[in-house]
């Protein structure tokens, strides 16, 4: 069999598998975050944490509990790894260093997990369980408790009330997270990924040196990372360590992990709504642009012009031999555009254009299918910004799923679309003018600019994979990479919740014979067209300076 029928069978299996997962677990989701019941384990954390689950919020309460949340979160994450050379488990690490903490603070709790650090290296059990793997389940909870609130929004009317923001963030963890995540952890074991609590061991000598490494619960960290689209990784390879990813079979099960939620919010969209044909419509968007991804990156891998590489079948550089070319393509494609961040390749090491593809799925917003509920309100965004477009072209007032897009709706919408963007450009275009942050770069030229022009791209649009080649471990990438998860998830959920509360207040308008068919092909046709021209105008400049600029001349 060659190399590109098997990625092609792979991508099959995975879609199959992807499609069989889509109606329970949407429908499920839907259940959850639609009951009025509360488990008895969750009245303990209720009561634990001073919350009344019953008390319905406005939108700036509900920011408010994001907010607090989130900040208590990064504090607490802080202060353990300022801690760490004083706890169990430590492993004989140090303490880390107030701007590396800082940074890794603020990744994991804005479910970026940007790591400028070698994990194996660095984090002890305690920081890891306590601190990292709890992050992954609740940033994960927190997107899905925003997305949910705006899904309330278009289904509500004449009333302010988006839900409870403990209840969502607790339920999601409770009934959602932790029983998926327990189960992948059991295959992620049965398949060969490490769990233990072992200490550093020597594993043998190595060119007149000795070799250590120190084992963790890697399993049940690798099966959250996935699912909750975090991405860091026990290991400085990430996905591609053989304790994190140990055969083809996982590889491919990670990721269906990190796709099937945010494919199966779609069907909770449509389910909370009233009309699932809505939710088949925004899969339906996602899907095409995550299909037209894989095949364009499988093309610039396996087709590349040059010798070497169509002697070797494809741009094997930088991959693992055991997942080969098609493989690492879907999941390069899937890990960047959701917000996981995960990686079974080094980005890096991708033909000139296939870095692009990596760049662009992260800047065209991670919402196809996006992150654990940031997927699905981005996705949501750009449907009210495409519907705006068709009122405008047609000449009458733009609706979707019954609601007005007013003055007010379409500012939320056009400010969470420039925030990101401008933290990119801003950033990068800093670090490249300043002289101390250049230094960090390994190569030169257009591919050193993609370094920055990644790093920024990854940490803004809270996907946390790197480009590989860049220290990012100094204070000015420390710094200005924390400052830049934050605000890039954070900004957008003020504009997503002020939107949703601006959405509920709204009287239900009947359709017509002129309102425009949100759930037919043609809106679907639409809405990729309007995402792709809308990240095009933004960040073809910058595109044309590095990765672009590096594969037409390769």
């Amino acid at each position: 069999m060659g190399p590109v029928l098997a990625g092609v069978l792979q991508l099959l299996a995975l879609t199959a598998a992807l499609a069989l997962a889509y109606v329970p677990l949407g429908a499920y989701m839907a259940r959850v975050y639609s009951t009025d019941t509360h488990w008895r384990v969750e009245k303990w954390i209720y009561k634990a944490i001073g919350a009344d689950p019953n008390t319905e919020m406005r939108w700036p309460a509900y920011l408010r509990g994001v907010l607090a949340f989130s900040a208590v979160g990064v504090l607490f994450l802080y202060l353990l790894q300022r801690l760490q050379g004083h706890l169990p488990g430590s492993l004989g690490f140090r303490a880390i260093d107030p701007d590396q903490a800082f940074n890794t603070a603020a990744s994991f709790v804005t479910n970026t997990n940007w790591q400028s650090y070698y994990g194996e290296q660095a984090m002890g059990h305690v920081v890891q369980t306590a601190g990292l793997a709890v992050q992954n389940f609740v940033s994960a909870a927190v997107g899905i408790a925003v997305a949910v609130a705006l899904v309330r929004g278009f289904a509500r009317s004449r009333t302010g009330e988006l839900g409870n923001f403990w209840s969502d963030l607790v339920r999601g963890t409770v009934r959602l997270l932790l029983p998926l995540a327990v189960g992948a952890a059991i295959v992620l074991v049965a398949c060969g990924a490490i769990q233990n609590f072992s200490g550093i061991h020597e594993v043998g000598q190595f060119f007149g040196g000795s070799q250590q490494w120190n084992g963790g619960a890697v399993a049940s960290q690798e099966a959250i990372k996935e699912l909750g689209t975090n991405g860091g990784g026990y290991f400085n390879a990430n996905s591609a360590h053989p304790f994190e990813n140990p055969t083809p079979f996982t590889n491919l099960f990670e990721i269906f992990l990190l796709l099937v939620i945010p494919l199966a919010l779609t069907r909770t969209f449509g389910i909370m709504v009233g009309s699932v044909k809505q939710g088949y419509a925004i899969l339906a968007t996602m899907a095409t642009i995550w299909v037209g991804f894989v095949a364009l990156m499988m093309w610039t891998e396996f087709a590349h012009h040059g010798p070497a590489l169509q002697i070797a079948g494809g741009a094997l550089e930088g991959k693992e031999v055991r997942f080969g070319v098609g493989s690492s393509s879907v999941f390069a494609v899937s890990t960047t555009l959701t917000s996981t961040g995960a990686v079974d390749s080094f980005h890096s090491s991708f033909t000139g254009l296939g870095g692009g593809i990596t760049m662009l799925g992260m800047m065209l917003g991670e919402i196809a299918p996006g992150g654990t509920g940031s997927g699905l309100y981005g996705m949501l965004i750009m449907a009210v910004i495409a519907v705006f477009i068709a009122g405008l072209m047609v000449g009458r007032t733009p609706e979707y799923l019954g609601k007005k897009i007013g003055t007010r709706e379409i500012k939320c919408a056009a400010c969470y679309l420039l925030v990101t963007p401008a933290l990119v450009l801003v950033f990068a275009a800093a670090a490249m003018a300043l002289p101390t942050p250049g230094d960090s770069m390994t190569n030169s030229g257009a591919h050193g600019f993609s370094e920055i022009l990644y790093a920024y791209t990854s940490a803004s649009n809270n996907n946390g994979s790197a480009f590989a080649g860049l220290n990012a471990d100094t204070q000015w990438f420390n710094s200005t990479l924390g400052v830049a998860m934050l605000l890039g998830r954070f900004l957008p959920m003020v504009f997503v919740l002020a939107l949703a509360g601006s959405l509920a207040e709204q009287r239900p308008i009947p359709a017509t014979a002129g309102t425009l068919r949100t759930e037919k092909p043609l809106f679907t046709g639409l809405l990729v067209g309007a995402i792709l021209i809308i990240t095009g105008l933004t960040y073809f400049p910058a595109l044309a300076l590095g990765p672009l600029a590096e594969g037409l001349a390769s």
